[in-house]
Parts: C-alpha cells; sequence; structure tokens
C-alpha cells in the first residue's frame, strides 16, 4: 500500500513539471497606441502608395477618399481598344443617383436628314427634316465632356458596354442644371448613373485643305443640339450648363488669332544731302 501511494505522489510531481506555468500578462504583450507610434528617432511607417526616390516618406494618419469614380463592365467589346484623343461614337443614357430618374439619352435627340448636297433637307415648313437618333460623337480625353464621364471610358472596346458611376464632384459639381421641357433637371451635388455602349471609334476630322492654319478645327455638336458640327468650338457662357454629359460647364474658349497685328509703319524722312562746297 505505501508503494502504491509512493508511485501515485512520483507521478503527479513528474506531471507538474512537464507542464508549463501560465506567464502573467504585462503591458508589453498589450502595448498601447501611444507605445505603437513610432519615436521619432525610428524608421518611418512603409508608405501606402509606391513613392519616388525624390519623395521624402512621412509618418501619415489614416488615408481618405473624399470620392471615386466607379464603373463596371457590362460587357467587353470585342473590338479594337478605343483610343484617347479620337471621335468616339457612343450610346448613352443618364439617371440621377439619388431618385433613378433619366434626364438624357441618345435616342432622345433625332438628327436631320442630310441630302445628297450634304445640306439638311428642309420640309414644307421651311424647317429641317429630322430622321433617326444617331449616337453621339465625342473627342474623349481632351476634356470636352464631364471629367467622370471623360475618365469612366478608359479601357473600353468597341462593342463594349458600361456602368458609371459619377461622384458630382465628377460630375456638374455645385451647379444645378433647370428643368427643360424635354429633359429633367439636374440638382447641385447630384451623382449620376450612367449607361455606355462604345459602337466605334474614328479619326478625328481633319481641317479644310483651304482653312487658314489659325482657325480652330470642326468639332461635333454637343448631345441635345441636334445640329451639325461646328466649326468653331463655343465659347464659355455665363448660363447654366446643359444636362448632357458633353455640357461640362466649362467649354474650351475659341483660339485667338496667331496673326500678329501690323506694326505701325514709322515716318519716312529723307536721308539727309551732303552740302556742297
Amino acid at each position: 500500500m505505501n508503494r502504491f501511494v509512493l508511485f501515485l505522489s512520483v507521478a503527479a510531481v513528474a506531471a507538474s513539471a512537464q507542464t508549463p506555468a501560465a506567464k502573467p500578462a504585462t503591458a508589453a504583450q498589450s502595448p498601447s497606441p501611444a507605445a505603437a507610434r513610432p519615436s521619432p528617432g525610428t524608421a518611418p511607417l512603409e508608405p501606402w502608395i509606391k513613392l519616388p526616390a525624390g519623395v521624402p516618406r512621412v509618418v501619415h494618419l489614416p488615408v481618405k477618399m473624399p470620392f471615386a469614380l466607379r464603373y463596371e463592365d457590362i460587357k467587353i467589346g470585342t473590338g479594337a481598344l478605343g483610343e484617347s484623343g479620337k471621335l468616339w461614337h457612343l450610346k448613352y443614357t443618364g439617371w440621377r443617383a439619388a431618385d433613378g430618374v433619366k434626364f438624357d439619352s441618345w435616342d432622345m435627340h433625332p438628327q436631320p436628314v442630310i441630302g445628297p448636297d450634304g445640306k439638311p433637307k428642309l420640309g414644307p415648313d421651311g424647317k429641317p427634316v429630322m430622321g433617326d437618333p444617331k449616337p453621339i460623337e465625342i473627342p474623349q480625353g481632351v476634356g470636352r465632356v464631364i471629367p467622370g464621364f471623360d475618365y469612366g471610358l478608359d479601357g473600353m472596346k468597341i462593342g463594349g458596354k458600361r456602368r458609371i458611376f459619377i461622384p458630382w464632384q465628377m460630375a456638374y459639381g455645385t451647379h444645378a442644371i433647370p428643368d427643360r421641357p424635354d429633359h429633367p433637371g439636374i440638382p447641385a451635388k447630384s451623382d449620376l448613373i450612367f449607361d455606355i455602349e462604345l459602337v466605334d471609334v474614328t479619326d478625328m476630322p481633319q481641317p479644310h485643305p483651304m482653312m487658314p492654319g489659325n482657325r480652330p478645327m470642326p468639332v461635333p455638336p454637343h448631345p441635345g443640339t441636334g445640329g451639325q458640327p461646328s466649326t468653331t468650338p463655343t465659347p464659355a457662357a455665363p448660363t447654366a450648363p446643359q444636362a448632357t454629359p458633353a455640357a461640362s460647364g466649362t467649354q474650351p474658349a475659341a483660339r485667338p488669332s496667331t496673326t500678329p497685328p501690323p506694326a505701325s509703319q514709322p515716318a519716312t524722312t529723307s536721308p539727309p544731302q551732303p552740302q556742297q562746297k
């Protein structure tokens, strides 16, 4: 019996020796937020983006992003990749993100019928005969449309479809576009949603050979104008922009003439005559 009790005692001592005792928690194991901050003598935190060699690294607080442009591809096009600086032919529909009201669409703008002479056909009332709507034409990537519409097209291929979510900072900003008989208005600071289809991409129109070099190239009309391409860009107007994706609110002003003004002619004086001796 004594031998059995002695055996149990030895086994209990051996088991306690194999089980390590739990260490008490200390402040070093759960550092406070103040301890997590690097001291002035330590190396700064890694930047959240890759910085070039000439930009010094700094210790920063949480990164904030006030707004962002987002898009989702509905269909990847099988045609060529669209190139910036060319003329993009687009079908589009735009809604106000707050209430889903459609304020514009490409099929809401019938185009005039062009005759064999290249001029619009006129009806009995003397007005142009309107035909079917056509995709709009915009020079992509040159700032002729609102920024969100322009940047949201990047990377599309011909035949592709995309939905773009544009924050108000990249749309019409603080401008309030009033209602029109054919288009609902857009309140200030309105986020927008566009469905886009890229139909084709072509080269920009070239100036006429007889056109002077200091005159601007023809540009396509904005959506909703229903007219022919203008030969001069429209300068910025003080009125509110139109509720179309091409009305960025800041139209480029017409280029100033590069021909210097004629200099005033100096007064002609006869050279002095040599005196006769």
